[in-house]
């Protein structure tokens, strides 16, 4: 998933972040890349100051993630008064990365 925000507390979305990184793992996830945006020139909300990707093994992973009781508490508390919008710009599977050695 690649997905941008407008955080307007920081240190609220630090905080959730923190919080929901274990529960994140737990189901496989992770963030694969992660931006704090200076400008944004277009988009939805041209506020957005937050991009990042986000990982799992597969759909029902992400799927059983954003279903999680803990998650969606977490995001309740932290999340949600910490950014003013939120758009999935894309989502996408990974192709299966040969190593290189």
């Amino acid at each position: 998933m690649l997905v941008a925000l407008v955080v307007a507390d920081p240190a609220a979305y630090a905080r959730y972040r923190e919080a929901m990184a274990p529960i994140l793992a737990a189901h496989g996830g992770s963030f694969r890349h992660d931006f704090v945006v200076a400008e944004a020139l277009r988009g939805a909300d041209a506020r957005s100051n937050r991009v990042f990707t986000l990982v799992f093994p597969d759909r029902a992973a992400k799927e059983r993630f954003f279903a999680d009781e803990g998650y969606r508490a977490v995001r309740a508390a932290h999340f949600e008064p910490a950014v003013l919008h939120t758009e999935i710009l894309a989502e996408f599977s990974l192709a299966s990365t040969p190593t290189h050695e």
